[in-house]
């Protein structure tokens, strides 16, 4: 993965920001199928993965402890609904030391000082 090129970002009608991890609350599931939801009825979506929201890309996941289950089966089924701009923030793999190969799902690294950018390229933001 190289770093997104700016003017390769697609306009979009809607970015979902995805914040929290996988465990721990339903943030993240919650996102997700707001995501799903847009794109099934049409909308261009495009995901954005900032601070533990990068942990749901990770492979290999179990059962969280309140029994939530990983996310990988609902982000393979994001081509599906052709949500195939996933964009993350390149800080926030590194502050948790993961690597791009560490990740279930091919995605565009993001600089944290373009992610404004990727905000203008949209119409509509929701943060989850």
């Amino acid at each position: 993965m190289t770093r997104q090129d700016m003017s390769a970002i697609p306009n979009g009608d809607l970015l979902v920001i995805l914040r929290h991890g996988p465990h721990g609350s339903s943030w993240l599931r919650e996102g997700l199928d707001a995501a799903l939801v847009a794109a099934a009825f049409g909308q261009r979506v495009s995901l954005l993965f900032l601070g533990d929201g990068v942990m749901a890309l990770l492979g290999g996941q179990q059962v969280g402890p309140l029994g939530q289950k990983g996310t990988q089966p609902m982000l393979e089924m994001l081509g599906m609904y052709d949500i195939e701009t996933l964009l993350v923030d390149r800080g926030a793999l590194v502050e948790r030391g993961i690597g791009v190969s560490d990740l279930s799902v091919t995605v565009s690294l993001v600089e944290s000082e373009d992610i404004a950018n990727v905000l203008a390229h949209h119409r509509q933001i929701l943060n989850f």
